[in-house]
C-alpha cells in the first residue's frame, strides 16, 4: 500500500488503495515483492542493530575508557548516524526491486510526444503488463540494462530518509525506555521495550515519509520511463503537479506498520542481548 499511495496514480487514500488492489489483483496483490525483503530482512537488521550497538560500545571504550558504559545522548546520536550510513548499502538494492515488482503493473498517463522532454526516455514496454518475471529476474534486468547505477537508484534519498531516519528511532527508544522503565531496574522489561520500540518506530516512520515518497519516485521510474533525473528534480516535479501533500503521502501506513514492526524488533534485539550475555555469565563464572 504505501509504495502504490507514493508512486502510484489514482489513489484517494488508504482505503481507496486497498479495495482498488483488492479489485484489480485480489489478496495477492498484497503481497508482491514480499520474497525479497523477506529473504534479506534478517540479515538487513543484524547488521543494524549490530552496527548501532558496536558503535555504541566503541564510543563507550573510547570516550569513557569502558565499554560497557551507559550511552550519552550524543553516543546514541552518532551511532544511530552510523546505522543509518551502512544500512543504504544493503537497503537499497532490496527496496528497488520491491518497488519495481509492486509497480510494473501501474498503469500510467503518457503525455503527448509534443510535450515529453527530451530528457523524458519512454520505454517501449506496455503499461499493466509484468516486466519482471520475479525478484532475481528483476534484480539481472536492472543490473543488465543500468548497471550498479540501477541498481543503487535512489540511494541518495534512502540517504537522506536513513539517517535521520535512524536518529528519530534510536533516540526516541533509549528515552522512553528511560522513562517507562520503573527506578531501581537494572534492565527495561519486555513491555517497556515493547512499548518504547513501537512509539520509536511510529515515530521515525511518520518522520520519514517526505523523503521515502521521494525514494519511492525515483525507484519506480524506470520500469516504463525515466522522468526524473535527480533528486530535487523529482521534489518539484512533484511539488509543482500534486502539491505540498503528495510528499505526506502513505503517512498513515507508516506510522501504523512502524509501530508492531518496531516494537517486534526492539524486543528481539533486547531479549537475544540478554540470552547471549547470561550465557557468558554461565560459561564463564
Amino acid at each position: 500500500l504505501q509504495t502504490r499511495l507514493q508512486a502510484g496514480q489514482g489513489y484517494g487514500n488508504t482505503l481507496n488503495c486497498v479495495l482498488t488492489v483488492y479489485r484489480n489483483e485480489s489478496v495477492a496483490g498484497f503481497f508482491k515483492g514480499m520474497s525479497f525483503p523477506l529473504a534479506s530482512i534478517a540479515v538487513y537488521s543484524s547488521v543494524v542493530f549490530g552496527v548501532f550497538s558496536n558503535t555504541q560500545r566503541l564510543l563507550g571504550q573510547l570516550r569513557h575508557g569502558d565499554a560497557s558504559h551507559a550511552p550519552a545522548l550524543v553516543d546514541v546520536a552518532l551511532a544511530s548516524t552510523v546505522a543509518g550510513f551502512i544500512s543504504v548499502g544493503i537497503g537499497t538494492p532490496v527496496d528497488l526491486v520491491k518497488i519495481r515488482l509492486q509497480m510494473q503493473t501501474q498503469s500510467y498517463s503518457t503525455p503527448p510526444k509534443a510535450s515529453v522532454p527530451s530528457s523524458v526516455k519512454l520505454k517501449p514496454t506496455v503499461p499493466g503488463f509484468p516486466v519482471y518475471q520475479g525478484p532475481i529476474h528483476c534484480f539481472r534486468t536492472v543490473l543488465q540494462k543500468e548497471g550498479i547505477a540501477g541498481i543503487y537508484r535512489g540511494m541518495g534519498a534512502m540517504l537522506l530518509r536513513d539517517v535521520p531516519g535512524y536518529c528519530l528511532y534510536f533516540i526516541p527508544y533509549t528515552f522512553f525506555c528511560g522513562w517507562i522503565t520503573p527506578d531501581g531496574c537494572i534492565s527495561p522489561n519486555p513491555f517497556s521495550i515493547w512499548l518504547a520500540g513501537g512509539v520509536a518506530g511510529a515515530i521515525s516512520w511518520g518522520t520519514a515519509t517526505p523523503m521515502d515518497v521521494v525514494k519511492s519516485r525515483l525507484q519506480a521510474d524506470g520500469v516504463y520511463l525515466n522522468k526524473y533525473k535527480g533528486i530535487l528534480d523529482c521534489i518539484l516535479q512533484s511539488y509543482q503537479n500534486e502539491g505540498l501533500k503528495v510528499f505526506f503521502r502513505g503517512i498513515t501506513v507508516n506510522a501504523v506498520r512502524g509501530f508492531p514492526m518496531s516494537s517486534a524488533m526492539f524486543l528481539g534485539y533486547e531479549l537475544s542481548l540478554k540470552a547471549m550475555k547470561r550465557d557468558q555469565t554461565e560459561t564463564n563464572p
